[in-house]
Formats: C-alpha cells, structure tokens, sequence
C-alpha cells in the first residue's frame, strides 16, 4: 500500500463522507474533530471504501464484527447505498452503539466477551451467506478510507510536524501514516497512543510482530482488538511512529477536559490522543505544530461530567 491508494479512496468517497473541521486550540495544537463524521467517528470512511470499491454489492449486503463504531460505520454505508448490513457485537459494546445500530436499522448478533470472539462469529456467518465481509482494520480498502483523514490533515494546517492519534487495532494510524507522507518517505511523525491495558501496537513493536494482548479497560469497546493487524503493522514499523501509552485515568481526565475547556464530548477512545499531551506521554518541543485526532464521539452524554 502506498499514498496513491489513499488518494483513490479519496475521490471513490467524495461526497460519502463529510470533511471534518480542524481547531486551533493553541498557538501550533490543532483539534481534528473526526469525531464530527457521520456514525460519530472516522470509520465511515473505510466503510465506503471497501463498499464501493467491491462493484456490485451481492444480495445478501455486508457484515461486519466492531467493538460499536466499525460497526454503526458499516451500518450507515450500507444503509447510504441501499444494502443490508449485518453486525456482530461483543458484550462490552457500550449501549449507546448497540441503539445506534438498531437506529440505523442493521440486523444485530451481541455474542462473545471480547472483538475477537465477535470477529469469529462474522467470519464465520460471511463464509455461509456470501456477504461482502468489511474488516474493521485490517483490509487495504479500510486502511487506505482512513487515510483521507490525514490528507485532510495535511490540507487544512498547511502542515504539521506531528499527528497524535489512537490505536485499536491500528487500521486508523497506518492510514494516517500513508495520507500523510505526500508520496515520499518522509512525513510528519504519527505518535501513536494506546492505553495501558490494550497495547496492541506497543507489543508488536517490541516483538517484531503483532502478537495477542490482553485486553481491558475504558476504551475497551473500541479499541479493544486483542492484536494489531497484519497490514498496519507493516505501515507502522516505520521509523516515523513513535508508540506511547497512556493509563485509564488519563483517558478519562482527558475526555473530561475535552468538554469542560471544549464543549466536545468524546468517548473514552476519543480522548485517547489528547490523553497522550495532557498526561506527558508525549511533549511537544517548543514551536512544534502538532495534530491530535479526536476520533469518535459515540457516548452517553450523561457520563461527561
């Protein structure tokens, strides 16, 4: 995969997807506020991507297993294109998602504790029906849809030396990492943010390969993939991504900050960028410009306070 990829993808879902404001909270911190996309986070635009980059969608439509928002992404394409979308769950989706995707009227299966048993499931029932099968993060089509973020990115600060951005299974940072590189090798650093509890990338790194991880914790639901993916860990192996954790606490500080300075409720997953500055995993040198993705916004506002 490479830049030209992404630029594909950005004219195949032109129109699909909207193009997310960026803020300028600070002299040189921008705010990207994907969580403004449709279905609330940036998964959309992989989710188009995939969709129509496979032609003729067959009878039986799509099927996708998410920890919530690759899901309700899937579920708002495929409701845009006119096809039926099958969804499958695990139990510590969050029920704001589980009625998100009800809303958006997908055909809905919450089983196993954990993605990965959700994943079997839909493997499983895509192999029976002949459904188009949409990875959350680990197709080329997904990863070169996210990656129109970072294009965006590039076009709207005139640049930047850094982009901070979460990581699940890690479909999202690749992406970035190609939509920002202009075509060459160089490109702004991507400081990847994971928590302590699902260190997906993090363990990878370290091992020369993605490898399972336990996974727990606040973000749990949507970052929750128990091994980074084979295709982003290939993009991510480069030497322009520098991988950080951050604790349960500092995400939720961090998404209490959001709305209290803000006014922008994001969940847990959301906030796990920005959790990486406020927290000291990742200070920025003086002058350095710097992006941080906030990424989704799919949770009880009740629970922002």
């Amino acid at each position: 995969m490479d830049y030209s990829d992404v630029l594909a993808a950005a004219g195949r879902i032109d129109g699909h997807v909207l193009r997310t404001p960026v803020l300028e909270v600070s002299a040189g911190i921008f705010f990207k506020l994907e969580l403004l996309q449709h279905s609330g986070s940036f998964k959309v635009r992989g989710a188009f991507n995939r969709m129509l980059s496979a032609g003729e969608l067959p009878p039986s439509g799509v099927i996708a297993a998410s920890g919530g928002n690759h899901g309700l992404a899937v579920a708002y394409a495929a409701r845009a294109l006119g096809v039926r979308a099958e969804i499958f769950v695990p139990e510590v989706t969050s029920p704001v998602k589980v009625a998100g995707l009800a809303a958006l009227g997908a055909h809905i299966t919450q089983t196993g504790a954990i993605y990965s048993d959700a994943a079997e499931a839909a493997a499983k029932r895509a192999a029976e029906t002949g459904a188009l099968a949409v990875h959350a993060y680990d197709q080329a089509e997904v990863v070169a849809g996210q990656g129109t973020t970072g294009l965006e990115i590039v076009e709207q600060t005139d640049g930047v030396d850094t982009v901070v951005v979460a990581v699940g299974g890690g479909g999202f940072a690749a992406g970035i990492t190609l939509g920002t590189s202009m075509g060459g090798e160089s490109g702004p650093r991507i400081v990847a943010v994971e928590p302590e509890r699902i260190p997906t990338l993090h363990e990878a790194l370290r091992a020369g390969e993605p490898v399972p991880v336990e996974v727990g914790g606040v973000a749990a639901d949507a970052l929750g993939a128990t091994k980074l993916g084979a295709i982003p860990f290939e993009i991510l192996s480069s030497a322009r991504v520098k991988s950080v954790l951050v604790s349960d606490e500092a995400i939720a500080e961090a998404r209490r900050t959001l709305w209290a300075r803000h006014r922008v409720a994001a969940e847990p997953a959301g906030a796990t960028a920005y959790a990486a500055l406020l927290a000291g995993a990742y200070t920025p040198a003086p002058g350095e410009r710097v992006a941080v993705v906030l990424c989704g916004s799919n949770t009880d506002p009740a629970t922002l306070a």
